[in-house]
């Protein structure tokens, strides 16, 4: 019988390390955000996020944080649960020598977002796409004032249309296949 672990790659397509592949295990209701999404998000939030602070709470295969802290942002938090992908994770920014930009961390979202409430840790951009049909971000959603600050960007993937997200309203959307995504400013 093989025990060998299923690895998978995501490339990063912006900023310093464009064109890099990382690796990253296979692991239940994981789904990195597709090239052409990426893209569409990092036009609308700006290709350059330099001096930007950055909280990816479902990091999964890093695509999303890896790509803001490629594209200039100052720090990027990425929080994932599983062992086996924070380990992935952890040697990716290892590989890119991104210490002192990419901060890993092993845990589950709400109970780290809600340490983040009492640090007084605030975020100019929040990556959210957790697992579906499983009420992450209605869970997420009464500790976000607090997450981000004044005028930060939510960036959401779901199984569904979402107009708002508590104080935030959807400002740019689209669809690729099952996966509807959303840029989301203070209304």
């Amino acid at each position: 019988m093989n025990s060998a672990i299923k690895m998978n790659t995501v490339r990063i397509i912006g900023g310093e390390w464009r064109r890099r592949n990382l690796a990253f295990p296979d692991s239940e209701g994981l789904r990195p955000t597709p090239d052409r999404v990426r893209e569409t998000l990092f036009n609308w939030l700006g290709q350059d996020l330099t001096g930007l602070s950055c909280l990816d709470l479902f990091a999964g295969s890093g695509a999303l944080g890896f790509e803001a802290a490629s594209r200039g942002a100052a720090k990027v938090v990425m929080v994932e649960h599983s062992p086996k992908v924070y380990a992935a994770l952890d040697a990716n920014a290892r590989v890119l020598g991104a210490a002192d930009r990419l901060q890993i961390v092993r845990a589950d979202a709400v109970k780290f977002a809600s340490s983040l409430r009492a640090s007084g840790s605030r975020f100019d951009v929040l990556f959210l796409d957790p697992p579906y049909k499983q009420g992450w971000i209605e869970r997420l959603t009464p500790v976000l004032p607090e997450l981000l600050v004044e005028d930060g960007a939510i960036y959401i993937e779901a199984e569904h249309a979402l107009d708002s997200c508590g104080d935030w309203k959807t400002v740019r959307n689209g669809r690729a296949g099952q996966v509807f995504y959303h840029l989301m400013r203070k209304g």
